[in-house]
């Protein structure tokens, strides 16, 4: 793990270690809990969009899906697993910031990626906890079994009641592959020009169709068991249709993403710091010191989890207190 900029060291309240529950290839209803970082991003009570945990606080989702200039409209809601039987465990919570990633532009375009930073911190349980993002020199092999999850099915029909969270396993395809197939006849909707799969995308599914990440939702997850960890390898972008021959789903890839993740996370991170230190960062017998714990009013230790959770071998942080340098 990079060293952060204000030199935090973490308590990491673990992201995801693979969980064994049933997976049922072709997609379908997903277990209650099996993908605890999936979030439905809400307008009202319309479910918009899905997304990804990261950290207490933090949302992974696409660009397109949601804008910035209207975050006062939007909820996030975590440990849905039915959108018209709302569990016990659900948590509701408003959306204080959206950053999309500067090179983004329009649907289909590089950049697709944003971050959506939560009013208040959550807290983890089993069917809500926080995905492990990978390092930037992470590749993700062509060929390589990943899972997509949402509340939407490929069919075209609506998603029947109680409309339960959706699952389906879809290979990876390198960028040169996926691109010969999109360049292979035309569809109405196809964009425009050649080779439409860019430097950070990745293509899921199959060439001749039958499934696809339209059992996903945009900005939901595409996630590849890595290790002992899950890893958030893509998020849902764009696609033609839905399950067409030689139209595979399009996902934004993280790894050219983490460095940008992590510096956003870092500068407001080390902002919350400071304004924390400002607060309460005094002791009776002077300024308050790298080596002491920092302290609550009401006792208990804050605690700091970055988003970033797990490198590339799956490695996690022990708890520990902080120490600033």
């Amino acid at each position: 793990m990079k060293n952060m900029g204000c030199s935090i060291t973490i308590l990491l309240k673990s992201c995801e270690q693979p969980m064994e529950s049933p997976r049922i290839v072709g997609g379908n209803n997903a277990e209650n809990g099996a993908w605890p970082w999936q979030v439905s991003i809400r307008e009202g009570s319309n479910h918009i969009c899905g997304g990804s945990l990261i950290a207490e606080s933090w949302v992974v989702s696409a660009a397109h899906s949601i804008p910035v200039w209207n975050k006062s409209v939007y909820h996030v809601n975590l440990g849905e697993y039915q959108l018209q039987n709302p569990s016990e465990n659900l948590v509701s919570v408003s959306i204080k910031e959206i950053y999309h990633h500067p090179s983004y532009t329009n649907i289909s375009s590089s950049g697709d990626i944003a971050l959506v930073e939560l009013e208040r911190a959550v807290s983890f349980n089993e069917v809500i906890r926080p995905i492990c993002l990978p390092a930037s020199s992470v590749e993700f092999p062509a060929g390589m079994e990943c899972w997509v999850t949402g509340w939407v099915r490929c069919d075209y029909h609506t998603l029947e009641a109680p409309k339960t969270l959706q699952e389906v396993q879809v290979p990876l395809i390198d960028r040169d592959t996926c691109n010969n197939l999109f360049n292979t006849s035309s569809y109405p909707d196809d964009p425009q020009g050649t080779d439409p799969i860019k430097q950070d995308m990745i293509c899921a599914g199959y060439p001749e169709g039958e499934k696809d990440a339209c059992q996903g939702d945009s900005g939901g997850p595409l996630v590849c068991k890595w290790d002992n960890a899950w890893l958030l390898a893509g998020v849902v972008s764009w696609g033609v249709e839905c399950a067409r021959p030689n139209r595979p789903g399009v996902y934004i890839l993280l790894p050219p993403y983490a460095d940008w993740i992590q510096a956003v996370l870092n500068r407001l991170t080390c902002k919350g710091l400071s304004r924390l230190n400002n607060l309460i960062g005094t002791r009776p017998e002077g300024p308050m010191r790298k080596e002491d714990t920092f302290k609550s009013w009401g006792g208990g230790e804050v605690l700091f989890v970055l988003s970033l959770c797990c490198s590339l071998s799956g490695w996690r942080e022990k708890p520990s207190r902080y120490n600033i340098s």
